[in-house]
């Protein structure tokens, strides 16, 4: 008996989501830090670049990848070879049990602070209540501490959230959660960057600070050979952020587009996804810059030295500026940590998705079942990110994930489609389907995008071994970091080494049909 597979209800559907699991919390806090730090504006010149050398080849290739497989990225890529189930279970086990475990705290804090700019909860000093008073941070990354009740009980309700949406069929769950809050997230965002324009100080810092270029960052053909060294890292940076932003090497695109019709634009897809999140970082980017460079002016204080990096840009520089502003203090407030909780919602049902989908394939459990384990064993996980040591933890296992684990992802996908199946023949099915991909895609996947994403690698790996990263004890780097790394390694070897059901990697799968069969 053939299986039926859900589908997308419209084409918008899947985008909405495609999108919204694109953007997240790096598009509002991450790229705006990295544009004032490599350059302004000048930033935007390596940041595109990578999105059409890197970002919109991948997505291409794993658009091409699950809806030639239709199905999620174990199946799709047994279902090519069993050598390659491997790679399919190592991303959507990242994904899962690398990132969503303390990407659900930091929605929890956003979604704590969204409650306490009610009452503007945080005072005089912001930096002092977020350290010291919401995470009462502890000495170091050896010492955990207590779990913090207010945090634990909003990550808990993360998860809550995030069940409701991904316990229902893809139609009546993530679909018709994209579409209520992809709209909702565009104009509150819209009306959080028209407010900020009104504030005073806050052009300078749009038009001085973001768009204002600074070439010399980006010149790695210098004849100074320090500035070419510097510039070389802000390309790479500038790669690396487009790489993460898209939600590459998760295995949730594969999953997305295996939900497709079998008539899908997947090269428009594509372009529309990838623009669309760029697009949204640099528009976000707006209402950074200028709430800053109100700040700055309020206090008169140089921009660089109002600026924060990470989350304390959300937690101690957006409450700060927000205490000050003339008027509507607590609705801006309430705005902006309801932007950054939608942002990552729809983020993370989407790294829940990867997995509970590969689930359900591989084994044949029904999805309710699955997707409520997953999110019980999910928020049990996240408890050692709700301690006190919680930032210190999740910094580190972020860094591992991000510089490592999503990369290695991205690289294997095309080395394997590159050399092992021959990029000419997904090239071929995804022109099939609608707007032609054009013969140098080819050229990109075989050489180009895995040469920059072997440069990314070796930079983490040479700036990880030259310096510890953020002065952490070796120990604690190689425990929280390389240590999570290894247990998703070890469960994605455990799974792809459980047998399949003849049928899963028969179906529509014939040698004689199939010119992807290796």
């Amino acid at each position: 008996m053939q299986e039926t597979r859900d589908t997308w209800q419209s084409n918008i559907g899947f985008l909405m989501a495609a999108i919204g699991s694109a953007i997240g919390l790096g598009n509002i806090w991450r790229f705006s830090y990295m544009a004032h730090e490599h350059g302004g504006g000048a930033f935007l010149v390596p940041y595109l670049t990578a999105l059409l050398v890197a970002g919109i080849p991948i997505m291409l290739l794993e658009y091409g990848i699950g809806h030639r497989g239709k199905a999620s990225s174990p199946l799709a890529l047994a279902r090519i070879d069993r050598r390659f189930e491997g790679l399919g279970w190592w991303m959507p086990v990242v994904a899962m049990f690398g990132i969503m475990l303390y990407y659900s705290v930091i929605i929890g804090w956003c979604a704590n602070y969204l409650i306490y700019s009610f009452t503007l909860a945080w005072g005089e000093n912001p930096e002092d209540f977020f350290f010291n008073h919401f995470l009462r941070l502890s000495e170091s990354a050896a010492v955990w501490g207590g779990i913090r009740p207010p945090i634990l009980l909003a990550t808990a309700l993360v998860w809550l959230a995030c069940w409701l949406i991904c316990f229902r069929d893809i139609r009546h769950g993530i679909e018709k959660a994209a579409k209520f809050f992809m709209p909702l997230l565009l104009i509150l965002t819209a009306i959080m960057v028209a407010w900020t324009f009104t504030l005073e100080g806050a052009s300078e810092g749009i038009f001085n600070h973001y768009l204002n270029p600074d070439w010399s960052k980006i010149n790695f053909l210098s004849a100074d050979p320090e500035a070419r060294v510097a510039a070389g890292r802000v390309w790479a940076a500038a790669f690396g952020q487009i790489f993460f932003t898209l939600s590459l090497g998760f295995g949730i695109m594969i999953t997305y587009a295996s939900y497709l019709p079998a008539k899908a634009n997947l090269a428009r897809n594509a372009v529309i996804t990838a623009t669309a999140n760029c697009s949204y970082s640099i528009f976000a980017g707006l209402a950074v810059f200028g709430i800053v460079g109100f700040m700055a002016h309020s206090q008169g204080v140089d921009f660089a030295e109002a600026i924060k990096g990470g989350p304390q840009l959300a937690f101690v520089v957006y409450p700060q500026a927000i205490s000050i502003l003339p008027d509507f203090n607590a609705l801006f407030g309430v705005l902006f940590f309801l932007v950054l909780v939608i942002a990552g919602l729809t983020s993370g049902v989407s790294l829940i998705e990867a997995f509970s989908c590969a689930l359900t394939d591989k084994f044949n459990w029904p999805r309710k079942r699955v997707v409520s384990l997953l999110c019980l064993l999910g928020l049990l996980g996240s408890l050692i990110f709700t301690t006190r040591a919680g930032l210190y933890l999740l910094d580190i296992t972020d860094h591992f994930i991000t510089s490592y684990g999503l990369v290695l992802g991205g690289l294997l996908q095309c080395l394997i489609v590159g050399w092992f199946i021959g990029p000419e023949k997904l090239r071929r099915h995804i022109s099939r389907l609608g707007s032609r991909v054009p013969t140098a895609w080819n050229f990109f996947i075989r050489y180009l995008t895995p040469l920059a994403l072997g440069i990314l690698l070796l930079m983490a790996l040479y700036g990880d071994l030259a310096v510890n990263y953020s002065g952490y004890a070796t120990r604690h780097l190689l425990l929280y970091g390389l240590g999570w790394l290894l247990c998703c390694l070890a469960a994605a070897i455990i799974l792809s080494r459980q047998p399949w059901r003849a049928v899963k990697l028969k179906r529509r799968h014939r040698p004689g049909e199939d010119e992807l069969l290796v």
